[in-house]
């Protein structure tokens, strides 16, 4: 799928916080569609001055299969609420989608670039749940994935703990 999905020429809000989430549930049932990995709900609407209400984040395992997930996304939104994308970016290359649905952003990714950019670690203080059939959250995670380097003196110090008297009796 190389074409360009259509999108809306004028702003279509979602107005109400129910028809958010019936945009996200049919978003995860075009991703669904199309076995897409790792489906994640990130709710925003608790955050203060973030881009929207929430996000969706999956990934494919090509590029291919990420443009069929684009496609089956906005296939099962507009069927269902009639809501048109108002904007998609990273069709061509196919690593990372942004599917803006205005109040819902769908980000779908091949694995390498979303282990690189790490959202939900970016987003860690917002509710973050597992997505499963049917669109059901199935459980609430917080994702930190911030590795931490030991320093020197920690990695040093991190083996068996002397005391000044064992050093003397050593001696």
């Amino acid at each position: 799928m190389t074409g360009k999905l259509k999108t809306s020429k004028k702003k279509q809000f979602v107005r109400t916080p129910s028809e958010a989430t019936a945009l996200v549930q049919y978003a995860v049932k075009g991703i669904e569609e199309k076995k897409g990995n790792d489906i994640v709900c990130i709710n925003l609407r608790k955050i203060p001055n973030s881009a929207c209400d929430y996000f969706v984040i999956c990934e494919g395992n090509s590029r291919t299969q990420v443009q069929a997930i684009a496609g089956s996304v906005e296939e099962f939104v507009k069927k269902n609420t009639g809501n048109r994308p108002w904007h998609v970016e990273g069709l061509q290359n196919a690593e990372w989608v942004l599917m803006d649905y205005v109040n819902v952003a769908v980000h779908i990714f091949q694995p390498e670039a979303r282990s690189h950019y790490g959202l939900e670690s970016m987003w860690a203080d917002a509710e973050i749940k597992e997505m499963k059939s049917n669109g059901i959250p199935v459980k609430i995670k917080r994702v930190i994935k911030i590795k931490t380097k030991k320093s020197r003196k920690e990695k040093l110090f991190s083996g068996k703990k002397t005391t000044k008297k064992k050093i003397k009796q050593k001696k």
